[in-house]
């Protein structure tokens, strides 16, 4: 049996998945707190969740930045490191 394997750039697709799980969960948050039925305590719950939600998309984006420069920086001669070969 084949086994498959993911190049170090490709994102896995549990980051991606998750990524989009939070942020349409956020969505939905958003628009239940905003028609205004809530109680007090149920919006603070909400809130937090919603500050959880944001904070777990924030770090899904601040590393697909990450990944985005470093492979800017593979395809920039200047920041690439030059070829040396083997002297021996």
């Amino acid at each position: 049996m084949a086994k498959k394997t993911h190049s170090t750039l490709e994102p896995t697709p549990s980051v991606v998945a998750g990524f989009e799980r939070s942020l349409d969960e956020l969505e939905q948050l958003v628009q239940r707190m905003e028609k205004g039925e809530m109680s007090l305590d149920e919006s603070l719950q909400a809130y937090e969740r919603g500050v959880a939600l944001y904070r777990q998309c924030q770090g899904a984006l601040q590393q697909a930045e990450l990944r985005v420069k470093l492979l800017g920086d593979l395809g920039d001669p200047d920041t690439a490191s030059p070829f040396a070969p083997d002297a021996g």
